[in-house]
């Protein structure tokens, strides 16, 4: 238990990864360095069947009489929802957005004791001289080029092109990457662009107030008049549906479909292999984003449970922050990691 001299029940970190909205165009891939045509959403009504599990009153009364069945056939299952698509002459998407990386990870934007800041800055510093960011930063660098923010919109696709600017006044530089060449799976690449994008992330993030500001442009080749993908809104449940009531509400800025930009950053945090089952071929799911509990929430799931494995960011953390060896480098990885994605991770002191 940590010494309540030592404890910072006000601890916060600001992001240092910070995406904008992706806006989503459609174009062909012969002119993609042409003016695109931005998409918009498309309402759709549709009449669906039933296909649901019936639940245990369902069942029995499906059972007694077959013909309830038919009769809930019968009745059209009616939806609204949003859609969106390239033209029948496209079929390019471009997806346009704009990040920054920050530096100042070894200063929290809050807390509220003064010998726990002066230990973590110690940890942080030390970190930052033996290792400077460099895994992470390439692995940030290799899911910028293999496109990995494109989420659904990366499956199927022909050809996937990356464009990469640094927009710093008098530090301009531009990368291109083709994304079909770099696993998603994996960040085992040796790769002069990756390389060299990645020494410039690693520099920001191990300085004080340094900051990289990039402009990254993705054509992927899916296929003329092809569905795409936006980022897709929460429904908030307020009773029950309405018949007809729109139940599909997609993303969009300004008129044109976009991906959200915590989608974006997920992707781009989607880093962690040190989780205990990474390498298992039956419970590894591949890199998962960066997490203080490792959560998966598409499979509800926490791949670094606090009391199962104590592999997670809060049990590396309070050990690390306070001078304490932990057992990896892979483990200082994923800790400063989480501190990148930011987070309040204040303690309590009673």
């Amino acid at each position: 238990m940590a010494n309540k001299m030592n404890v910072a029940s006000v601890l916060a970190f600001e992001k240092k990864i910070v995406p904008s909205d992706g806006r989503m165009y459609g174009t062909t891939w012969d002119k993609r360095n042409e003016q695109p045509i931005p998409l918009a959403l498309i309402e759709k009504s549709v009449r669906g069947t039933i296909s649901n599990r019936p639940n245990k009153k369902d069942k029995e009364a499906f059972e007694k009489d077959p013909a309830k069945l038919d009769a809930k056939v019968e009745n059209p299952n009616l939806q609204t929802v949003d859609v969106s698509a390239l033209g029948t002459d496209q079929d390019t998407l471009k997806l346009h957005f704009t990040l920054k990386f920050l530096g100042g990870v070894e200063t929290p934007s809050a807390c509220n004791n003064a010998a726990f800041n002066q230990s973590y800055k110690a940890a942080t510093r030390d970190y930052i001289n033996r290792e400077g960011f460099r895994e992470l930063a390439k692995r940030y660098a290799v899911n910028i080029a293999n496109a990995r923010f494109l989420w659904r919109n990366r499956v199927g696709a022909e050809n996937i092109e990356v464009h990469v600017s640094a927009l710093n006044k008098g530090s301009e530089q531009t990368w291109v990457f083709d994304a079909t060449k770099f696993s998603t799976r994996n960040f085992d690449f040796e790769d002069e662009q990756i390389n060299s994008l990645a020494a410039r992330i690693a520099s920001v993030l191990s300085s004080d107030n340094d900051f990289l500001m990039l402009e990254i442009t993705c054509f992927a080749k899916v296929g003329k008049a092809q569905e795409i993908y936006p980022s897709e809104e929460l429904i908030p449940i307020k009773g029950k549906k309405e018949k007809g009531e729109k139940s599909k509400i997609l993303y969009s800025v300004d008129g044109i479909a976009a991906v959200h930009s915590q989608k974006i950053g997920n992707a781009l945090r989607t880093i962690d292999t040190w989780y205990p089952d990474f390498g298992d071929p039956e419970n590894s799911v591949g890199p998962i984003a960066i997490e203080p509990y490792g959560s998966v929430t598409t499979l509800g799931r926490a791949f670094r449970h606090p009391t199962k494995d104590k592999k997670d960011f809060y049990t590396f953390f309070d050990k690390f922050a306070r001078g304490g060896k932990l057992g990896r480098i892979e483990d200082e990885h994923y800790v400063m990691a989480v501190l990148v994605r930011g987070g309040v991770f204040g303690e309590s002191d009673k």
